[in-house]
C-alpha cells in the first residue's frame, strides 16, 4: 500500500493505561492516525470490518475473545498487518518470529515500540495480502492454546464430593446441559457440553460413536452390524451402545480396517 495518506491505526487492548500509553507513542508519528481504540475483542472484530484499518494494535490476552480469535473472526485474508501486545512469556513468542509478525512484551519502552512500529511500516509497504494471510494462519495455527485434557473429574452431588479418574470411564452420555459419566454400575452427572468434553478427552482413549455417546476405546468388546449401516456397540460392562453412520467411517480410520 501507498504510505502517501496517513496509516490508519486501531488500538485493540482491556486496559486502559495499555490503549493510552499506545495512543500517547502514536501521537508523535506524524504517518498514523489512530482511527479507533476497542476494548475487548468482540468489539475489535466490528470494528476492523467496519472501518478497515492498515494497521492494528492487538492484544492477546482479552476477555471473551483473545486475539486469535480477532483473527479467526475478521479472516485472515481480511486481517491487516498485526503488532501484538502481550503478556507471553519469550518462549513462546518465538512463533512471532518465525513469522515476521512482530509483537510488544509487557512493560515495553519508547525504543521497542519505534523498533515494532518501524517493521510494521515495512511490511505495510512490502506485503502482499496472500503472504499476510498465509503468516496469520500459521500464527494462529501455532499458538492457539491446546485445550486441557480431563485426567480426573471433580462432581458434587447431594453435599458428597466424587472424583473419577478418567481412564476410569466406560462411556459418556449426552444429558441436556450436562454429560452422565458412566463408571460401571455407577453414573454421575457433569456439567459439559458433549463436543467441549470430546476436546478435552485423550483421543487415543476416547472416541464418539454417535452425537450423544463417547467410549472408551478399552472398554469396547464387540461390534455387531445393525440396520442402515449402523452397529451395535458391546461394551464390557455389558452396555449396548449405537454406532451411527456419520462415526462409522471415523471408526474405520482410527482401527485401519472397514466395517
Amino acid at each position: 500500500m501507498s504510505l502517501s495518506a496517513k496509516t490508519r491505526v486501531l488500538i485493540a487492548d482491556d486496559e486502559p493505561l495499555a490503549r493510552e500509553r499506545l495512543r500517547m507513542l502514536l501521537a508523535s508519528e506524524d504517518w498514523v492516525q489512530v482511527v479507533a481504540e476497542c476494548q475487548d475483542g468482540r468489539e475489535a472484530v466490528v470494528a476492523i470490518q467496519k472501518l478497515h484499518p492498515d494497521l492494528v494494535f492487538l492484544d492477546v490476552q482479552m476477555p471473551g475473545a483473545t486475539g486469535f480469535d480477532v483473527i479467526e473472526g475478521v479472516g485472515a485474508a481480511r486481517m491487516p498487518p498485526v503488532i501484538f501486545v502481550t503478556a507471553y512469556d519469550r518462549y513462546a513468542l518465538r512463533a512471532f518470529d518465525v513469522h515476521a509478525l512482530d509483537y510488544l512484551l509487557k512493560p515495553f519502552d519508547r525504543e521497542r515500540f519505534q523498533q515494532a512500529l518501524g517493521r510494521a511500516r515495512q511490511q505495510l509497504e512490502r506485503s502482499s495480502n496472500g503472504e499476510l494471510e498465509r503468516r496469520l494462519l500459521e500464527l494462529v495455527q501455532d499458538l492457539r492454546p491446546v485445550p486441557q485434557r480431563f485426567e480426573r473429574f471433580v462432581i458434587k452431588s447431594g453435599g458428597r464430593v466424587f472424583f473419577v479418574r478418567a481412564d476410569e470411564i466406560d462411556w459418556i452420555e449426552a444429558a441436556g446441559n450436562y454429560v452422565k459419566l458412566h463408571v460401571g454400575t455407577q453414573s454421575h452427572l457433569f456439567r459439559e457440553t458433549m463436543n467441549a468434553i470430546e476436546a478435552q478427552l485423550d483421543p487415543d482413549i476416547f472416541f464418539r460413536i454417535h452425537r450423544s455417546h463417547i467410549v472408551n476405546i478399552e472398554r469396547v468388546k464387540e461390534l455387531q452390524p445393525w440396520f442402515n449401516g449402523e452397529y451395535v456397540v458391546f461394551l464390557r460392562s455389558d452396555a449396548r451402545l449405537t454406532l451411527s453412520r456419520g462415526y462409522r467411517e471415523k471408526l474405520q480410520d482410527r482401527i485401519g480396517r472397514s466395517l
